[in-house]
């Protein structure tokens, strides 16, 4: 503690010798900077409010219809690229700064500090923003204020629109390339048809040219199998029209006493025999069963018979089911023609397509080709119509003003009184900085001039002992002079916190000084 108090005395005897020094440089100082302070111009803060409602009842009706912007998005965009330079520079054309740049290294000043000057504060959550500007002019300050709001409002329709404009015009001529690539599939698909025209898969659901070429052999085949069938009936009939061929030592039946019924039941037995040996062997079960059938007919055709003589009677042949038999015979032999001029046609569709089987193959891929690439067009052509009303919509809504609307709660105002610079502190720095200026000299003055103030330093720095000291013996001159000079220091002292006090006054009565 006793070091401490020691060195505290030894910088103030410093300061002391040196205190005029000190005295000086401190009103020196002082002047200097209140000058400069009163001299600075006054500042005003021009501000404005503005609240920006994101919430439309568009955005609900409209989100499945449409691509719905971002409003909140947008919003926070605008807010960080409004003091931005092209935005900084189209404003200072709004209030003819731009006409007081003599070249253009004066013109980037001036955008340089409009955009140091102009403050935006607000949150996203509240969506309420101010926009504030420093100036010395508070009618520029004002116009500049208006004018940034002018600009922070027509951001929010102009950006979306002509984005939306570029996007509806790049669909436009999307759609024009593709319309000509389906003109150009069309007409190829179309030649490609005439051209290959019978070769082709068909419409209707005949699948390609392997199903065609199957379905016109089961079809052959089934022609085939109705044809014997047809010509099993025919036989049947014409047999029992001619009658059964006798044999040695039996007697002929007349067609007029076989029972019409027991007729028909063997007519059907053979044709079921028929189409059963068309279909399996004779040792199948069914056809040996079949054929076991029409023996057991063919005896009571045969026990009907016995006994019986054919009539002599001429008319006889000429019986009512005689006829019938003829009417049938002549359907079956009509059913007949039918059904052979069927299998021809039939036969020469399945060697017309087997002629083909060679180059049907390439034909159906190259026709399968050529419906892709006009199903993928269409497809996307489709789409892009669709995306084109959709960026059409979210146009005319971006720059609907009820998706997005601003609302002033203050408009730009100018305070009456200025809002800097606040020369109250700055006066009092500049007289702090003026104390620490004077102390510094004197202090930087005793280590370039140094002396020994007491006893004790001079014994630490020689490493001598010192044995005495002798005092001073002020005179009476001496004294007067001295107390005058305490007096004139004192004096300058308290002037300084005088003019220190009495421009604080004035700062206060007067802020605009």
């Amino acid at each position: 503690m006793a070091e401490i108090t020691a060195l505290l005395l030894n910088f103030l005897k410093a300061i002391g010798k040196y205190r005029w020094h000190a005295v000086v440089i401190t009103w020196v100082v002082a002047l200097i900077g209140w000058v400069v302070v009163l001299r600075l111009p006054n500042q005003y803060e021009a501000s404005a409010r503005v609240y920006v409602d994101t919430q439309s009842i568009l955005k609900p009706l409209l989100s499945n219809m449409t691509t719905v912007p971002n409003l909140e998005q947008q919003v926070m965009f605008m807010r960080r690229t409004l003091i931005s330079r092209p935005n900084v520079e189209r404003l200072m054309r709004m209030v003819d700064l731009d006409v007081k740049a003599k070249d253009s290294k004066e013109h980037d000043k001036i955008v340089d500090e409009l955009m140091s000057q102009i403050k935006i504060t607000g949150t996203e959550r509240d969506d309420i923003y101010t926009l504030t500007y420093m100036s010395d002019n508070p009618k520029l300050g004002k116009d500049v204020v208006s004018s940034l709001l002018t600009i922070f409002v027509e951001g929010s329709f102009s950006g979306k629109k002509q984005d939306s404009e570029k996007a509806v015009q790049f669909i436009d001529d999307q759609i024009k390339t593709y319309e000509e690539k389906l003109a150009a599939a069309e007409n190829s698909l179309k030649e490609f048809k005439l051209k290959n025209l019978g070769m082709l898969p068909r419409d209707g659901g005949g699948g390609d040219f392997g199903g065609q070429l199957t379905a016109a052999g089961d079809q052959l085949n089934q022609a085939k199998l109705e044809l014997a069938e047809a010509e099993q009936a025919r036989n049947a009939i014409r047999r029992q029209i001619d009658g059964e061929p006798a044999k040695p030592g039996t007697v002929t039946i007349d067609p007029t006493l076989v029972d019409p019924e027991l007729e028909a039941r063997i007519a059907q037995a053979q044709k079921n025999l028929d189409n059963l040996r068309l279909q399996y062997t004779e040792q199948h079960p069914d056809v040996i069963a079949n054929r076991r059938l029409l023996d057991q007919l063919m005896a009571q055709k045969a026990d009907l018979g016995k006994n019986k003589k054919r009539s002599l009677d001429p008319g006889a042949s000429y019986s009512p089911m005689l006829q019938q038999l003829n009417v049938s015979l002549s359907q079956a032999e009509a059913r007949v023609a039918s059904m052979r001029a069927r299998v021809a046609e039939y036969e020469n569709r399945v060697a017309r397509l087997r002629t083909q089987s060679t180059t049907a193959p390439e034909i159906e891929a190259q026709f399968a080709q050529l419906n892709r690439d006009y199903s993928v067009n269409r497809e996307n052509y489709q789409k892009l119509v669709e995306r084109r009303e959709s960026a059409r919509l979210s146009g005319d809504l971006s720059s609907a003003t009820d998706m997005l609307q601003f609302r002033v709660i203050d408009p730009p105002i100018v305070p009456n009184h200025p809002t800097g610079p606040n020369r109250l502190r700055l006066f009092s720095l500049v007289f702090a900085g003026a104390l620490v200026a004077g102390l510094a000299v004197a202090f930087l003055m005793s280590q370039l001039r140094p002396t020994f103030l007491s006893q004790s330093t001079l014994r630490d720095v020689t490493g001598l002992p010192v044995l005495g000291s002798i005092g001073m013996n002020w005179t009476p001159e001496q004294t007067v002079k001295r107390k005058r000079r305490l007096f004139a220091l004192a004096s300058s002292v308290l002037l300084l916190f005088g003019a220190y006090g009495i421009g604080m006054a004035a700062i206060l009565v007067r802020p605009t000084l």
